[in-house]
């Protein structure tokens, strides 16, 4: 998770979107994953998108254990890959100015995905995407099918020209096939063992993926 409170130079706040933590992380407990919280500097997860109007996001703030941990999350630098079947990146336009360069996660991101592991973000969260490099220097999204904000939704929340780039075009020039849908649509993209939604609704969606994709690595 991005570290990131403040939405450029225009004093509003902003960092992790709560309801792509709460709802992946209830279908990740569900389906029996341990889950652990990391964030770019670690420590508290600055928060967006704070609706108790949304039931799981309520369930995830009354939760003690849950809501511990999001405040206590691990630094990236702290984050081991070789512990990790998958790397979940949630989006918060945070994510836009801190993810895509943070060494910790890029690392980390590269080396789950060429052990076999599975790569999955949603929403502005693919931003942590656009930097990763294999070990023989082509871009992790190169060629595959990706998705994330879309331009259309950038300019409807009127923040195109706030964000440090456009996340689909950054995504597109990385040799990203973007697979996007009208806005505020639920699209969930997987290719191969790299999973991408678009928004906050496709945020269970992206989760749902990931835990199926696991199953899958387990069956014989």
């Amino acid at each position: 998770m991005t570290s990131h409170d403040k939405k450029g130079d225009t004093g509003e706040s902003t960092g992790a979107y709560l309801p792509e933590i709460a709802h992946p992380y209830v279908v990740f407990t569900r389906a029996g994953l341990v889950v652990e919280f990391a964030s770019v500097r670690g420590g508290r997860v600055p928060l967006d998108g704070v609706d108790r109007a949304d039931a799981v996001n309520a369930a995830f703030l009354d939760d003690p254990e849950a809501t511990r941990r999001l405040h206590e999350s691990l630094p990236s630098s702290a984050v081991d890959p070789s512990r990790y079947a998958a790397i979940f990146f949630a989006g918060g336009h945070g994510a836009m100015w801190d993810l895509p360069d943070d060494p910790s996660f890029v690392k980390a991101t590269a080396r789950i995905y060429e052990a076999g592991g599975v790569v999955g973000a949603v929403c502005h969260g693919p931003a942590a995407l656009v930097n990763v490099r294999l070990s023989d220097g082509a871009y992790l999204v190169a060629g595959k099918q990706v998705n994330g904000f879309t331009n259309e939704e950038e300019r409807a929340v009127k923040l195109e020209n706030v964000v440090p780039f456009l996340l689909e075009d950054r995504l597109v020039a990385r040799g990203g096939r973007f697979v996007g849908a009208p806005k505020w649509q639920k699209q969930v993209v997987v290719d191969g063992r790299l999973v991408t939604g678009q928004n906050p609704a496709s945020a269970a969606g992206v989760a749902e993926a990931i835990v199926a994709l696991l199953r899958k690595e387990k069956t014989p």
